[in-house]
């Protein structure tokens, strides 16, 4: 298992890319926890830290796709190099400004996330033409999703350090440097200077005109919705049981599923086709958000926490390979953008629904608002069969190939993305 992703990241250009983009992305893993303790910091309260957080959030999912656009038509340096310094400038302002003028605030924290670079996407349309075959790409969209994991678990552990050494300006401003670092390091790269989008059609929906994606999108609305849930019901849970600590050490279980999940989904080649294969791992994913509403004692509740994360990561990894499979030509690194614009708008949806859950309910509310969001997800997927199995608009099937909609080159690259 270990083996094949050693050997991916000894390609040329690979373990460059992946970290460089693991390193450029973490402001973003990491803005909404920074932005709540320098703003608890300069004395302001729980909901404003929350308001100033949740304009950042909104702001990125709004810039995310767009940038993504404009990567697909200028390329990815000419987009992300400027975007990445204006985001981290964006938050620089907000370390020097602080709360004491918050129209300021608020438009530093806009001006951070709205030009969030989408280092995300762009790896995703770099991996074809960095690895070559198909069922490589399939592997590293596995370990992609495992090294997501990897990174939003350790950036806020980052931040903290930062801020017990330094100071919660001082953790913005780090941050951001290094986020500005990473994303050098990939437009600087030669996959990323060579790369150009396959030519598109001019449409003012870009990739959103193809029905497959947008079923895609609806049904990882839900996903997110799922996850974001578990957070706010996990520190309800903490709470019941009188431990701070169990909080971490649930979202250090689901984690840890998710890691192990998607080494073994990446490590081996899987037959037939992906929408398919993502119903059913959207159908376990939901099964085992369910059992979390027991509510049991701390260890098997870390149990069940650990087998409800294990096929996120599969999941994730499957849904970039249909992604791949119905972005309109020329509007790869856009379609990417969306399914992570859809997935946060999701994960903020699920924390303010479960909120309001539990402070009617209780606790267990929490968790069926997780488990609902993962029926939701399998029955959009199911109701929507069809429309995945069928071209978008500016897509065509020339042959029976898993990945061969898009009249890419090599079957399975839909891209079209040749330096």
């Amino acid at each position: 298992m270990a083996t094949g992703y050693v050997e991916l990241l000894r390609t040329r250009h690979a373990a460059r890319l992946l970290t460089g983009t693991l390193v450029g992305r973490l402001p973003n893993a990491t803005g909404h926890i920074a932005i709540v303790l320098f703003t608890r910091a300069e004395g302001g309260s729980y909901t404003l830290a929350g308001a100033l957080a949740a304009v950042y959030g909104l702001a990125t999912a709004v810039g995310q796709p767009l940038l993504g656009r404009a990567v697909d038509l200028r390329g990815q340096p000419r987009v992300m190099l400027p975007a990445a310094v204006l985001s981290a400038l964006g938050m620089a302002a907000f370390a020097f400004v602080g709360i004491g003028s918050l129209l300021s605030a608020y438009a530093a924290v806009t001006v951070a996330g709205l030009f969030t670079p989408p280092l995300e996407g762009g790896l995703r349309a770099l991996w074809p033409d960095v690895l070559g075959r198909e069922d490589k790409v399939h592997a590293a969209y596995a370990m992609d999703a495992v090294a997501q994991e990897v990174m939003f678990t350790v950036g806020p552990l980052l931040v903290t350090l930062l801020v017990a050494l330094w100071s919660p300006g001082a953790a913005l401003l780090v941050i951001n440097v290094i986020g500005v670092l990473g994303a050098l390091s990939v437009v600087l790269s030669e996959p990323s200077r060579a790369w150009c989008s396959a030519p598109r059609e001019a449409h003012w929906l870009g990739a959103l005109r193809s029905p497959g994606l947008l079923a895609l999108l609806g049904s990882f609305f839900f996903v997110g919705l799922a996850l974001g849930s578990i957070t706010v019901a996990g520190v309800a849970y903490g709470d019941d049981h009188g431990q701070a600590s169990v909080y971490g050490w649930l979202m250090a279980g689901l984690g840890l599923g998710a890691l192990v999940g998607g080494a073994v989904y990446g490590a081996r080649q899987w037959a037939g086709p992906p929408e398919r294969r993502l119903r059913i791992l959207v159908g376990l994913l939901a099964l085992g958000y369910l059992p979390l509403t027991l509510t049991p004692d701390v260890l098997p509740m870390c149990l069940l926490a650990v087998v409800s994360g294990v096929f996120l990561a599969p999941s994730l990894a499957c849904a970039f390979i249909v992604v791949d499979r119905h972005a309109p030509r020329g509007t790869v690194t856009e379609a990417f953008s969306w399914l992570v614009t859809t997935f946060g708008v999701g994960a903020a949806v699920g924390t303010g629904v479960a909120g309001p859950a539990i402070e009617f309910g209780n606790t267990a509310a929490g968790f069926a608002v997780a488990g609902a969001g993962g029926v939701a997800a399998l029955l959009v997927l199911v109701t929507t069969a069809r429309v995945l199995t069928a071209p978008g608009p500016g897509v065509r099937i020339t042959g029976s190939s898993e990945s061969d909609r898009n009249g890419a080159v090599e079957p399975g690259f839909s891209a079209g993305h040749q330096a």
